[in-house]
């Protein structure tokens, strides 16, 4: 009995315990719960807070706003009427107030004062439409009239907005009413335009109806910072002089800010348009910051002009954005964007560079017709674009110029979908120019690891002669003896190492396995093979530079071996050409290289670069063969008969891929080979055949070196060229394979 007693007692106690310890997981909640919300009251910004609260508004009635106009405040430095947390009731009910509230606001903001009175509508909330094109004063634009009634300095704001109609219509760009007055192209009479000389603020104001401010002058700053536009908003050929502030605005309905003119900066930062946005033929002058905008619909910017850089980082268009026409004189940054359908670049000017780094194009952007100026470039580092899913599209063998990345590493993908694209387009020439920028990178990285110094491995001595100090240099031993760095930003992790020497010296050190002496030549002979390539045929993307390349070529060596065979001796008999032949081959040399190096300097990227590495190539060896030629003379049976020979069986256009310099010595061949007629007029167009049968495989007749008393220097230098011609021809078929898309399918379609 008593044993069960005391397992009760056991028992209870257990049940106890349990149900406080449940008991005390709510407490631990909400104290931690009061902790959160007491951080937040202490920590968060009060911009944030401020939103998140309701604002104590109150409503304005006909009494209060007669107060507030007789009493205005101080702000910034200019006198305002407060009409900060109204509640302003504008309705067609209320048509007595309505009309009462505008005549009041008129009569004071209307006054031609030294210092105009500003507006400030601030945390307000305006029920009905909004007509604030009643507020401005109304004044014509002509020069003797509006004297008395401006200031100097508003007068040269006026001044301003000559200036812009005159570009405007430089650019034959479409002019608002008020540029037409002003260029004489509208009658006098309705020539005018609302100004309104003070400042407007509408921070945080909420607007229940219609907003309408068309064809106003503001000549002071606008501020609307987290004002919500619940129907349509008119900002239609709006001028704004001064900073223009829409940061974090909401547009639920559609916003028209069409042929506006923004003298100053403007700011629509965080701003949410959820209906569509126009802002056609509007003219920036100063920077445009749409930086994290969302645009829910429609956005359209056709034939807008941009003076200066237009920021549209992190912005969102999840429908269409059209840009069609407009005009970039600055930097357009499209960083980190996202473009869900289209994005229309169409006739658009580019004067700098368009940043779409790290963009995200998941439909069609459409560049067609675009123009870019000589250094403007479309920079994609880090583009998120899928060839299978969306399409960009330019004009072929013009846009695929554009594209820029500055490394190999982290953009492959970039490149290969860039020009997977361009494939599926049959822009070949598009698709060849991003692998011949792809390749350029490879040419860069290649020399990077083979003249960097490696921190890996790098002796002390090394480091100190590269630029770091004796400390940095220990302090970088040390740590590699631990633990080999892994990419050259973990040098930053060092102490002894500041930003400025990281950044002074990481293009000159590299993060690799040491090398061996044969993976360093091999990546030598790599880096040396593609920078032929590149210079030579611009990495197989050029048939015109293979083309130029050829024609020196064959003029060289046609001329080294017109001269090697007609000029022999002086003494004891002679064995020279005639004046006729000399001056012949001469001008057709002269022509040959002419119309050569004409297509290398138009076609080449690095015209002179092409030029230096084709004369290593084909100068020196037949240079100095022909010195050592005529330095120990020529004494030797048939020193009077041409060494080269002809088929005389056929004369016509042969393809002699697999036919060799020197003929057989099967006494059958030499009967069918006869030697050149040195006394033909036309004799000196056999050398260039000789050396075009060489080089291209491609000839009228088949000519070669006889097999009898050949000099081996004259032999060498046929197969010399004979050696150089079965890699031209390769290039020759490969350049054609990547630049005639018939051949090109062949290759790449899968």
């Amino acid at each position: 009995m008593s044993k069960l007693f005391l397992k009760r007692k056991v028992s209870s106690r257990e049940s106890q315990r349990n149900a406080e310890k449940l008991l005390c997981v709510p407490l631990r909640l909400t104290s931690a719960i009061l902790c959160v919300l007491l951080i937040l009251l202490f920590f968060l910004p009060l911009p944030a807070l401020a939103v998140q609260t309701s604002i104590e508004r109150t409503a304005l009635t006909l009494e209060l706003l007669q107060e507030r106009v007789r009493t205005p405040i101080l702000r910034e430095g200019n006198l305002t009427i407060d009409l900060r947390q109204m509640v302003i009731d504008l309705r067609p009910e209320n048509a007595s107030f309505r009309d009462a509230f505008y005549q009041l606001l008129r009569k004071e903001l209307q006054k031609t004062g030294a210092k105009p009175l500003g507006l400030d509508l601030s945390y307000s909330l305006v029920q009905g439409d909004f007509m604030g094109s009643d507020l401005g004063l109304r004044t014509p634009l002509y020069g003797q009239e509006i004297a008395p009634i401006f200031t100097p300095i508003e007068q040269e704001q006026l001044e301003n907005l000559r200036l812009v109609c005159l570009r405007a219509l430089a650019l034959t760009l479409p002019t608002s009413k008020d540029c037409r007055s002003l260029l004489g192209t509208q009658s006098a009479a309705s020539s005018e335009i609302t100004v309104f000389r003070g400042s407007l603020a509408l921070v945080q104001t909420r607007f229940n109806g219609e907003v309408s401010f068309p064809n106003i002058f503001f000549l002071q700053s606008v501020d609307a910072q987290g004002a919500t536009f619940i129907q349509p908003t008119n900002w239609n050929e709006t001028r704004f002089s001064r900073a223009v502030s829409f940061t974090g605005a909401t547009f639920r309905h559609l916003s028209n800010f069409q042929g506006s003119i923004f003298f100053n900066k403007a700011s629509f930062k965080q701003a949410q348009f959820q209906e569509t946005a126009d802002f056609q033929h509007s003219i920036f002058e100063d920077t445009a910051n749409f930086n994290q905008v969302n645009f829910k619909q429609l956005a359209k910017f056709n034939s807008v002009q941009w003076l200066s850089s237009a920021d549209f980082s992190d912005v969102h268009f999840f429908s269409q954005a059209q840009f069609t026409k407009a005009n970039f004189e600055q930097f357009l940054l499209l960083t980190e964007a996202t473009f869900d359908q289209a994005v229309i670049f169409r006739e658009t000017q580019f004067a700098q560079a368009v940043s779409l780094q790290g963009a995200s194009i998941l439909n069609l952007a459409d560049f067609s017709d675009a123009k870019f100026a000589k250094e403007a470039f479309l920079a994609v580092s880090g583009l998120s674009f899928n060839s299978n899913q969306a399409k960009i599209l330019g004009n072929s063998g013009e846009i695929g110029k554009r594209f820029c990345v500055p490394t190999l590493q982290g953009n492959q993908n970039v490149l290969r979908n860039l020009g997977q694209n361009f494939r599926q387009q049959q822009q070949i020439a598009d698709a060849n120019s991003l692998e011949y920028t792809k390749q350029r990178l490879r040419l860069t990285e290649l020399g990077h690891r083979l003249i960097s110094t490696n921190i890996n491995t790098a002796p002390l001595a090394n480091l100190k002669r590269l630029g770091f100090s004796i400390n940095q240099a220990e302090a970088i031993a040390q740590r590699r003896q631990i633990k080999p760095f892994r990419n050259n930003s973990e040098l930053l992790t060092l102490a002894d190492i500041d930003l400025e020497t990281y950044s002074l010296l990481r293009d000159r050190i590299i993060v690799s396995e040491p090398l061996s002496l044969g993976g360093w030549l091999l990546q030598a002979w790599s880096w040396l093979a593609l920078s032929v390539l590149l210079l030579l045929s611009g990495y197989g993307t050029s048939i015109w530079l293979v083309f130029g390349v050829g024609g020196v070529a064959i003029a060289f060596f046609g001329l080294l071996f017109w001269l090697s065979d007609r000029y022999r001796r002086l003494r004891p008999v002679p064995i020279i050409p005639t004046y006729y032949e000399t001056i012949s081959i001469l001008v057709s040399f002269s022509c040959l290289e002419f119309f050569s190096l004409l297509a290398i300097f138009r076609s080449a990227e690095q015209p002179w670069f092409t030029l230096g590495c084709l004369l290593i190539i084909i100068v020196p060896v037949p240079i100095i063969l022909l010195m050592r030629l005529y330095q120990q003379g020529r004494y030797h049976d048939l020193l009077d008969v041409s060494y080269f020979t002809e088929d005389g069986t056929l004369r016509q256009l042969r393809l002699l891929i697999g036919r060799l310099p020197v003929i057989p010595r099967n006494p059958t061949f030499r009967e069918r080979y006869m030697p050149l007629l040195w006394t033909r007029r036309w004799n000196w167009l056999n050398y260039y055949d000789f050396s075009l049968n060489n080089l291209v495989r491609l000839g009228f007749n088949d000519i070669r070196m006889r097999d009898e008393h050949l000099p081996s220097i004259i032999a060498t230098l046929g197969w010399y060229e004979w050696s150089l011609g079965l890699l031209y021809i390769t290039l020759v078929l490969w350049t054609l394979s990547r630049t005639i898309p018939g051949l090109n399918l062949l290759i790449y379609l899968k």
